[in-house]
Parts: structure tokens; C-alpha cells; sequence
């Protein structure tokens, strides 16, 4: 079986990243904490969520009995193990900010709940039974600690897995991953409009969770897809042939459309209807930050579907590698969108402060998924489907 080799240089890069976010995010909150705050945010939401949405990924491959799949289950698994890390990271990050040590979440502050006080909102009083604090951190703990522990459970029955061929193990994952995708059902919405959408906290869309779900599952699939090319480009997974390579690239140009289709649903029934508590959330964003608005459609729609609309292009690794960097670009970009307009309105930037931080968390995002795909052999022969998957044909 063969093994990834995490090279010094590779190694040398990711934490010299790392070293940039840090000294980013340590300068930001010395120039402009009130910016640096919802940066951070913007950033370890982004690179958890990849990780979620790649756990959500390996669930599928289960529940539904997948079999093709099980060539690229330890890239995946890689992907996932990213979770633990960014759960912690982002935790520390939304609990702060729901303890009003910054001005990220605007219900989070108790003047605006106070009736006496000048800065009493009706409109946010009216949702502290939801949206309060210790609730609030409450979800929180829950989504992630969930999250987490079935991350984990997966890796236990991963290692059974690695043993040898076990079908009861296999049966018992497949139990596991149907009880996570319930879970997951509901803590992916829920955490989106606690996370995300309260952020504008008079506004509220019915499709807001699946809008985020959309954006970090076609994240995650999308360095799924890199992963396995760079592992092909080493030599490496010699199963994995071009018709593995072809539903990956599929998977990347079906959610780019999924991605569309809500993002238009959304825009277009709350811009029709022009209510005003709806409204203002794209009036904030068309006057404020049209280009990234626009450039957000196109990296993601536009420029995918055009792409890997051809039966080849989902068969080239050139074409898959570009065309995965600028969807990670766009959903990047559109997470900052999602995120900064409520926090910063119309005094926001796109600098070194937000490029550091990004690399940073980059570069972290690198050094795990990489040490993970070191620290065991990349192939999964023992995997119940190994052999339905090396001859998979499409």
C-alpha cells in the first residue's frame, strides 16, 4: 500500500503561512479590532465548514451504499479531519462574540433589549427568546460538539475498517453515518441562522441554510477533488482512474448549480416581493459591495458551468485544478459578503489584514489535511466496495 510523504518543503510552506495569519490577525487586532474580528469569523467558518461538508460527504458514501466512492474515502477522510481543529478555533471565535466582546452580533448587546435604553430595538427584543447568549452558546456547543464526536466515531470504525474486511463494521458505519446525516439536517440550518444570519439581525430568509450549505459542500467537494489530484500527480492512488476523476468533477459542476439555483431563489422572491425588512439585506450589498457581489455569481455560476459543461474538461486535471482554485476563490469571496456587510456596513476593506488571515488559516488547513494523509497509507483495500470501486466505469 502506498504512502503520502509530507516533504519539508511542503511543510515549510503551510506553517510560513500559518506565520503570516498569525502576524495578520495579531496586526489587525492591534490596527482595527472592529475589523479583525468579523475577519476572523469570515475565515474559520470557511475552512471549518470544508471540513464538515467533507464529513457530510464521507456520510453519504454510506447511508446511500456507495461504491465508487471507495477508491477516494481516505482523501476524504483527510478533508473531514480538518473539522476538530476549526471547531475550536471558531467556537472560541462565536462564543466571544456572543458575550459582546465584540460588535460582531448586534442582539448580543443588552441596551438594544433594554426598553429604557436609547439603543432599545423592538425588533431584536422581540427574538431574545432565541436569540440570547447563554442559548445561543448553548447551540453552539451542541452543533460543534456534535459535529465533532461523530467526526470521531467515523475515524474509530475508519481504523477497524483498516484492519481487514468487516462487514459488520461496515453495517455499523453505515447505521452511524444515517444518524449523522439526521443530526446534520438540522444543525446545518440551524447554526447558519444562529452563525450567520443573525449577524443582520432584522433580516431572515426560509432558504438561508441551504444557501450555506450549498457554498461549504461545494467547497469541501472541490478540495476533495485537488486532493486526489495532487495525490495522483505523486503517483500515488493507482485505482483511481479518469471515470473517478469524471464524478468528482460531475459532483463540482452539479453543486456550482445548486449553489445558482438558491442563490437566485433567494435574491429574486425577496427582491420581487420588495419588503422592506427583507430588501435592505441586498440594498446593503448592491450599494455597498456590488463588484463582489457580481464577481461572486460569476466565479461561481458562470465560470464553472461553462467549464466543466464538456464531458473532457471534468477529465483534465489542468481544467480541474484551475477551475476548483477560482470556486474556492468565490465561495471564499462570497462568505466575506455573507458576513462582513453586517458587521462593518459600508466601511469595509479587502487588504492585508483579510489576505493574511485567509493564508493563515490556508496554511493550517494544509499541515492537517496533509500530516493526516501521512500518518496512514492513502489506498483502502479493505474497504467492503474497494474492488467495485477499481473497476468503476462510467
Amino acid at each position: 500500500m502506498s504512502n503520502y510523504t509530507f516533504s519539508s518543503k511542503t511543510k515549510n510552506l503551510s506553517i510560513a503561512l500559518m506565520a503570516i495569519g498569525l502576524l495578520s490577525i495579531v496586526g489587525g487586532f492591534l490596527a482595527d479590532s472592529h475589523r479583525a474580528w468579523p475577519t476572523l469569523l469570515h475565515n474559520s467558518f470557511f475552512f471549518m465548514a470544508i471540513g464538515l461538508g467533507a464529513l457530510f460527504f464521507l456520510a453519504v458514501q454510506y447511508a446511500a451504499e456507495v461504491g465508487w466512492s471507495a477508491a477516494v474515502k481516505r482523501p476524504i477522510e483527510a478533508v473531514s479531519s480538518v473539522l476538530p481543529y476549526g471547531a475550536a478555533i471558531f467556537g472560541v471565535v462565536v462564543i466571544l462574540s456572543a458575550l459582546h466582546i465584540n460588535h460582531v452580533y448586534h442582539w448580543a448587546d443588552p441596551h438594544v433589549h433594554d426598553p429604557a435604553s436609547e439603543h432599545y430595538d423592538s425588533i431584536i427584543a422581540g427574538k431574545s427568546g432565541f436569540l440570547n447568549p447563554v442559548f445561543f452558546i448553548i447551540r453552539t456547543v451542541v452543533y460543534l460538539g456534535g459535529w465533532v464526536l461523530f467526526f470521531r466515531a467515523f475515524m474509530k470504525r475508519s481504523e477497524i475498517e483498516g484492519q481487514g474486511l468487516n462487514v459488520q463494521n461496515w453495517k455499523a458505519t453505515q447505521s452511524l453515518a444515517a444518524w449523522f446525516l439526521v443530526f446534520f439536517a438540522v444543525t446545518s440550518s440551524t447554526s447558519a441562522w444562529d452563525w450567520i444570519m443573525s449577524i443582520d439581525t432584522h433580516w431572515f430568509s426560509t432558504l438561508f441554510g441551504w444557501y450555506t450549505f450549498a457554498g461549504f459542500f461545494v467547497s469541501a467537494l472541490t478540495v476533495i477533488t485537488l486532493v486526489v489530484l495532487h495525490l495522483k500527480g505523486r503517483g500515488l492512488l493507482p485505482e483511481v482512474n479518469e471515470n473517478h476523476i469524471h464524478d468528482l468533477g460531475k459532483f463540482m459542476f452539479a453543486f456550482s448549480v445548486f449553489w445558482t439555483y438558491l442563490w437566485f431563489s433567494q435574491f429574486m422572491l425577496i427582491w420581487y416581493s420588495n419588503i422592506p425588512e427583507e430588501v435592505t439585506y441586498y440594498m446593503d450589498r448592491f450599494e455597498n459591495y456590488k463588484f463582489l457581489f457580481i464577481f461572486n455569481l460569476f466565479l461561481n455560476f458562470f465560470f464553472p458551468f461553462l467549464i466543466l459543461i464538456k464531458r473532457g474538461a471534468k477529465r483534465r486535471t489542468g481544467v480541474l485544478t484551475f477551475t476548483g482554485i477560482m470556486i474556492l476563490i468565490g465561495h471564499w469571496s462570497d462568505n466575506f459578503v455573507m458576513i462582513t456587510p453586517g458587521v462593518m456596513k459600508e466601511h469595509w476593506h479587502l487588504g492585508w489584514m483579510e489576505i493574511g488571515t485567509m493564508l493563515g488559516f490556508l496554511g493550517l488547513f494544509l499541515f492537517i489535511v496533509l500530516n493526516k494523509l501521512a500518518s496512514k497509507p492513502v489506498s483502502n483495500p479493505t474497504h467492503v466496495f474497494y474492488e467495485e470501486s477499481v473497476h468503476h466505469h462510467i
